[in-house]
């Protein structure tokens, strides 16, 4: 080859390169100023502006109006403030329904302009549904079922808002928030008819055969309500779920793992629960058997105050985190009330037959005794009927392990002072021996011969 011909062969070889690098470049710069999105940001709507920050969703807009023209449909801020259902409008910000939030605020957007001529219609979504454009009877533009209060409201280059005037919900979100509901709504039936006892025989009266009342006081006392048992209760039998699989462990599982990573400050926990051990998989059988579950979830400074030591030994951080899971389902409102009731409360965990002691302390609950204690410090990270998670500040052992260990310890000490003790009482009659020897040797005049007798 040529010399003159070197250079334009060493072009076409980079030409490819070179294509893709601009190409990379125009997709990584930039939106406009004059874009539909930073309008919608600075304009009226500042509630819907605030749940696409809260959806974490600008990154993926950012390339959407990039590629296409977006058409936004803004609720006034009146339907988010006041006509929105208050529960409805908690489920939404809850950390682990974040899905349900994104795809309720991508149902307000589609990926291409919508003007007036484009009535009647259907269009498809970013959240992948369908939206259908129809006009009333009175000639009002409407979408779905909420009206359009303003037109072309908001107009730029790659984009346009209409104002309209009541919030879009997917089915989807809708099954999601009731699925939520009728979960969270799972509570003991109280019996009709439930027997009284005698204070002072401590016997059972005659049934009156009136009923009582739903939501009564329990007609047992507390005391005499609790049957004496072993003090390892067998594990409950498994719930509805069962073969049926009417509960998917599982997903129930990842939702509660996606939510301590996006909660934070929990990242090791989510780390053993997943990469270190099997914990994961076993919380999604139980849970799909019906059980239900109380995670103790310590938080990254606990966790880091663990040692090699504690952590080396083979079976060490599934031992821990069984201590850390109780076989039933508990609240921060449901264990404070208990222990402002009851002083002292004892909870079974998966580390059979070891419990964690709760009680009130300082306003919250102290978990542990002694100086292993830890504090209730993030209420309720993660609640669903089925799981519950709590955060606390410290990595809980049980007590009969750490006197178990203190009294090895203490053995160990006691032993080695003892060998200490020997040593130097054998040291001290080997010198009065050799102290005999060395005066005998010298009654006979020999003793200048032996170096150990000067």
């Amino acid at each position: 080859m040529s010399q003159l011909h070197r250079p334009t062969f060493l072009l076409l070889l980079l030409l490819p390169c070179l294509i893709s690098a601009a190409a990379a470049a125009a997709t990584t710069t930039s939106i406009s100023s004059n874009s539909v999105l930073v309008a919608l940001l600075d304009s009226h709507y500042t509630e819907l502006a605030e749940l696409l920050e809260k959806a974490l969703l600008l990154q993926t807009l950012e390339h959407s109006v990039g590629a296409n023209n977006l058409t936004i449909f803004a609720p006034r801020n009146e339907a988010l403030e006041r006509d929105l259902d208050p529960e409805f409008k908690r489920f939404l910000l809850e950390p682990m329904n974040l899905k349900s939030l994104q795809k309720l605020v991508l149902f307000h957007i589609v990926p291409t302009r919508i003007t007036s001529p484009d009535w009647p219609g259907s269009h498809v979504t970013l959240a992948d549904d369908h939206v259908r454009l129809t006009r009333s009877s009175d000639g009002d533009n409407v979408v779905d079922a909420a009206r359009v209060m303003k037109l072309d409201d908001v107009v730029r280059p790659d984009g346009v808002i209409h104002g309209i005037e009541r919030v879009l919900v997917p089915k989807s979100v809708i099954e999601d928030f009731n699925n939520r509901r009728s979960l969270r709504s799972i509570s003991a039936v109280i019996p009709e008819g439930a027997p009284e006892v005698d204070p002072r025989t401590h016997r059972l009266k005659k049934a009156s055969g009136t009923p009582v009342p739903a939501g009564a006081p329990p007609a047992l006392p507390i005391y005499d309500a609790l049957a004496p048992g072993p003090s390892i209760s067998p594990a409950p039998a498994p719930g509805p779920g069962g073969p049926h699989h009417h509960f998917d462990g599982e997903a129930q599982v990842k939702d509660f793992i996606h939510t301590l990573l996006l909660y934070g400050g929990y990242n090791e926990m989510a780390d053993i629960l997943v990469n270190l051990t099997s914990l994961a998989t076993e919380m999604g059988k139980l849970i799909s058997e019906g059980y239900v579950l109380t995670v103790l979830a310590p938080n990254d400074e606990a966790m880091a105050k663990l040692t090699t030591d504690q952590l080396s030994e083979p079976g060490a951080p599934e031992q821990i985190m069984y201590y850390h899971i109780i076989p039933e389902y508990q609240t921060e409102e449901s264990m404070y009330n208990s222990v402002r009731r009851f002083g002292k409360v004892k909870y079974d965990t998966l580390r059979l037959p070891h419990r964690v002691v709760a009680e009130e302390a300082d306003g919250s609950v102290k978990f542990g005794e002694s100086e292993v204690s830890a504090y209730l410090v993030d209420p309720d990270v993660f609640v669903d009927g089925r799981i519950s998670v709590q955060g606390i500040d410290g990595v809980l052992f049980p007590v009969e392990e750490l006197k178990a260990k203190s009294k090895s310890e203490t053995n160990v000490n006691s032993r080695s002072n003892s060998g200490l003790k020997k040593t130097a009482t054998k040291l001290q009659r080997r010198g009065k021996l050799l102290e005999v020897s060395c005066r005998m040797l010298e009654n006979v005049g020999l003793h200048s011969h032996f170096a150990s007798c000067h």
